[in-house]
């Protein structure tokens, strides 16, 4: 067997406690074991060892209390049992050690009483490969297709790894932590998400496909995101003269896992390219505000008055501003504009760009950057998206 390629992560090993959340596959257990290879390691899928320590948590402090100070520990899937973060709040308070806690799912550990170390471990967040981490190897139409997290795209098999990855998701996050009380309905509701994948949500129109409760699909999109499979992105009220658009557009964390939920994993579809294209700048911005602080919050922009007028993307940091529109096209005409134009009197606005397909660097008359997306991606790496 061809021993698997590590690519280097952009995300940098903290000196103190921390969190560290991502999608199963994304490389958490790999990065910890790269940047902490002396640490004492707790790996709760191991069945023999969670159902040891569900039983009797008492074994933890056991096994701490033979450690040095400062010395490093990992606990991987740290939502299987929340109660081991008693003891592990103490053991950074008493003992001095230092914890790093993976886990793919945030949900059982914002529960009720549940001890979320109050501060005294930090949130970190890991995603798919970024153009950045995997160098040479990036590749957009095999990365819209496919995604990038590494658990598929280091698989011989990528199509087949991809639709057992949906499987994996439904047996170990949904019905293993019971998160849903009906399986069937959740099941029915996947594929609809996947079709929202880049749109504003109607989760009226979600429930009504899916034959469950308005208040049901509301749940179940709190399960996506607590599961680190999917987010919401909120509209922005500008008011520049105009009503603007209340609900939330969905996105998947990646372009791959949002095709294999709709049972779509063959070659591109002509259609499905923009939707991908979108989402998959989405997760980007989210990689480098993670990585690199590139904004504090990001919206979308919409009036209410016009369904063709839209911006994908406002970034806001500190006072300032960056709108930015994905187009997947190749040639660019003025109507693709329009959003970036309707938006050019917000006050704070620094920068309108718009992403696209095409080989060339342009610039409007009204001053809106035309960038082709190798040129967006070389921005994002340089920390010069918001200056040009």
């Amino acid at each position: 067997m061809v021993a698997k390629k590590y690519y280097p992560r952009l995300l940098e090993a903290p000196q103190r406690s921390f969190f560290l959340f991502g999608p199963r596959g994304c490389g958490k257990s790999t990065w910890a074991a790269r940047h902490f290879p002396e640490a004492h390691v707790f790996d709760l899928l191991d069945e023999d060892l969670y159902h040891s320590l569900l039983a009797d948590p008492a074994r933890l402090a056991a096994e701490l209390r033979t450690l040095q100070p400062h010395s490093w520990v990992v606990i991987d899937e740290v939502q299987r049992i929340p109660s081991l973060l008693n003891e592990v709040h103490r053991f950074i308070e008493k003992a001095d050690l230092r914890f790093a806690l993976l886990g793919s799912s945030a949900r059982k550990l914002k529960t009720a009483g549940t001890n979320l170390l109050a501060g005294r471990a930090l949130r970190k967040t890991m995603y798919s490969l970024a153009p950045e981490e995997l160098g040479a190897d990036f590749h957009l139409d095999e990365v819209l297709q496919f995604g990038s997290l590494p658990i598929i795209w280091q698989a011989e098999a990528k199509k087949e790894t991809l639709q057992s990855y949906v499987q994996l998701y439904l047996r170990e996050e949904i019905r293993a932590e019971s998160l849903v009380r009906n399986l069937p309905g959740f099941v029915r509701f996947l594929p609809i998400a996947g079709i929202f994948h880049g749109q504003t949500l109607n989760v009226t129109a979600v429930a009504r496909d899916a034959g469950v409760a308005r208040t049901t699909v509301i749940g179940y999109l709190d399960i996506l995101e607590d599961s680190l499979v999917a987010f919401r992105l909120p509209a922005f009220e500008a008011r520049l003269r105009v009503r603007e658009r209340k609900h939330p557009k969905l996105y998947w964390i990646d372009p791959g896992l949002a095709r294999a939920v709709k049972q779509q994993v063959g070659p591109l579809m002509a259609e499905e390219r923009g939707p991908l294209l979108e989402g998959w700048v989405a997760v980007l911005l989210r990689i480098y505000a993670e990585y690199r602080e590139l904004y504090e919050q990001c919206f979308y922009w919409s009036p209410t008055e016009s369904h063709k007028t839209e911006v994908d993307f406002l970034l806001r940091r500190g006072k300032e501003y960056l709108a930015l529109e994905v187009k997947a096209t190749k040639n660019i005409a003025s109507a693709h504009l329009s959003g970036l134009r309707a938006i050019s009197d917000l006050t704070g606005l620094r920068r309108r760009v718009l992403i696209y397909l095409g080989s060339r660097r342009l610039k409007s008359e009204d001053g809106v950057d035309i960038l082709p997306v190798d040129q967006f991606v070389e921005e994002l790496a340089r920390n010069r998206l918001w200056s040009g």
